[in-house]
């Protein structure tokens, strides 16, 4: 598949980037390392070279082992990505900070010795939509008038 340019950020907006990126180059990775960075089951990312991301408001890096480094931005806590911290003119953006992730699709799984299997297919779950939940909208109303998007 050819690249695509795809925009992405923080959760406060403090780290942007542009990227060009091969949506086919997408992965779950559920090392121990990763599920501990990123508080989940494992990690999304999607591989890039490193020359084809434009950063507008640079990350901080978290030196996370003595080969790695994790962009991230201090503000908000988001995690952006991964790195080797020498040697490679790749890295990895984490696919959720993407603006619009809906054209990645995993290509396989790394660190498969950490890998949670109840949490792979969930396709049997009840699935409840944010604007569902009537709890969670009354206390967005009361905060500020309205129910994000």
């Amino acid at each position: 598949m050819s690249k695509v340019e795809k925009t992405g950020a923080c959760q406060c907006g403090k780290v942007r980037y542009t990227a060009q990126v091969d949506p086919a180059e997408a992965y779950l990775c559920h090392c121990k390392m990763c599920q501990r960075a990123t508080g989940g089951f494992a990690a999304a990312f999607v591989h890039v070279a490193q020359a084809d991301v434009v950063w507008h408001g640079a990350p901080d890096l978290y030196e996370s082992s003595p080969i790695a480094r994790r962009p991230f931005c201090s503000q908000c806590g988001t995690p952006i990505g991964f790195q080797f911290a020498e040697g490679s003119a790749n890295m990895d953006l984490t696919v959720g900070s993407f603006d619009d992730p809906s054209d990645l699709r995993p290509k396989h799984h790394f660190g498969a010795e950490s890998i949670h299997e109840a949490w792979l297919d969930t396709s049997a779950l009840p699935r409840i939509k944010t604007s569902d939940y009537d709890v969670l909208n009354q206390k967005w109303i009361a905060a500020t008038g309205k129910v994000p998007e």
